[in-house]
C-alpha cells in the first residue's frame, strides 16, 4: 500500500518558531525558566566509557545540582545503557527521580525485534522505570509503516509498568512531512512520549522539527483523547535553546504541558549553562562552568 503523507507547511513552521524566539526572558522569568528546565532534565550518560562510578556521581548531581543554590530542583531522570541501570537505581533510591534506559539496540536499532525485546526486557528487569526505544528507520524509510507500529507496540508491552519515550532520530527521516508521520505511528502504537533524537545524529531538536512534533502530539490529544509527552534531545545545549523549547512547548500544548510528566529535555551538558546563567541572575556576573560538577 502506497503511503499518504499529510503536508507540513515549511515556510510556515519556520516563520513560526522564528517569532516565537524572539521572545525575551528576563530577570524573574528567566530564574523561573532555568528551574523549569532543570527539573524536566533526562540527565544522560551514554558512553563506552560509562562506569558505576561515573553513574553514581551523575546521579548524586541528579538529586542536587547545586549545593548551594537550594531552590535548584532535582532534575526528571538519569538515562543510561541497560548494563548500568541497577546501579542508576540503586542510586535514586527514594529521591523521586526516575531511572531511565536505552534499549532496542541503540542508537542505530539495526538489530532483530527479539534482541529489541530482551534488551527492553532486560532494562525494566534491572529496574530502569522508563524506555527510550529507537524506531527501525529502515522500516520507516522504506514505507513499511505496519513493521514500525507493531515493533513499538511489542516493545510498550515488554515495558510493563515502565513509561515509554519512542525516539523517532529526526534528522535522518527527510523532511517535516515524515517527521509528523512518524510522530502519528508511535502515539498511534502506544507512546508515551515521542522524542527528537539519539543525540548521537548530526541535528535532533531543532526549533522546526520540535514544533512539528509539538503540533502532532496536540492534533493527536483532539482526536485521541490521550495526552503523550515530548521529549528534546540532540543540540539542546545552551540555556537559550532550553528556554526556547519551553516557549514552543508553552505555546502550542498549554501550561499543563510543562510538567516532568509530560515534558523532558534530553541532555549531558546544557545542566552546567543553566546553572551558570541562573548564577549570573543572582550576581550579575558569569561564573565558570568549574564552579559545578561535571558529573
Amino acid at each position: 500500500m502506497s503511503r499518504r503523507l499529510a503536508h507540513v507547511d515549511r515556510v510556515g513552521v519556520e516563520e513560526r518558531v522564528a517569532q516565537l524566539a524572539t521572545r525575551s526572558i528576563k530577570t524573574t522569568a528567566k530564574q523561573q525558566g532555568i528551574r523549569l528546565a532543570v527539573s524536566v532534565l533526562d540527565l544522560t550518560t551514554l558512553e563506552g566509557a560509562d562506569t558505576a562510578g561515573k553513574v553514581r556521581q551523575l546521579c548524586a548531581k541528579a538529586v542536587c545540582p547545586a549545593p548551594h543554590l537550594p531552590e535548584i530542583p532535582s532534575v526528571a531522570a538519569v538515562c543510561v545503557y541497560p548494563a548500568l541501570v541497577a546501579v542508576a537505581r540503586a542510586a535514586l533510591d527514594g529521591t523521586g527521580v526516575r531511572t531511565a534506559s536505552v534499549a532496542t539496540g541503540f542508537p542505530a536499532g539495526q538489530v532483530s525485534l527479539e534482541a529489541k525485546l530482551r534488551d527492553t526486557e532486560d532494562a525494566v528487569a534491572a529496574g530502569a522505570e522508563e524506555i527510550d526505544m529507537v524506531i527501525s528507520r529502515e522500516a520507516f524509510l522504506s514505507g513499511d509503516d505496519a513493521r514500525v507500529v507493531r515493533e513499538i507496540a511489542r516493545i510498550k508491552d515488554a515495558c510493563g509498568d515502565a513509561h515509554l519515550k519512542v525516539i523517532l532520530e529526526t534528522s535522518e527521516l527527510g523532511s517535516y512531512d515524515h517527521v509528523r508521520h512518524a510522530s502519528m505511528l508511535a502515539m498511534e502504537a502506544g507512546a508515551d512520549f515521542i522524542k527528537t533524537s539519539t543525540g548521537k545524529a548530526g541535528s535532533g531538536a531543532t526549533p522546526g522539527v520540535c514544533l512539528v512534533m509539538l503540533e502532532a502530539i496536540r492534533d493527536f490529544a483532539e482526536r485521541a483523547g490521550r495526552a503523550v509527552g515530548f521529549k528534546a534531545a540532540g543540540g539542546v545545549s545552551t540555556t537559550k535553546a532550553a528556554l526556547h523549547r519551553l516557549v514552543l512547548v508553552k505555546e502550542t500544548l498549554g501550561d499543563e504541558w510543562l510538567t516532568p510528566e509530560r515534558l523532558r529535555i534530553g541532555a549531558s551538558s546544557v545542566l552546567n549553562d543553566l546553572l551558570m546563567q541562573y548564577a549570573k541572575t543572582q550576581t550579575g556576573r558569569y561564573g565558570r562552568s568549574a564552579d559545578f560538577s561535571r558529573e
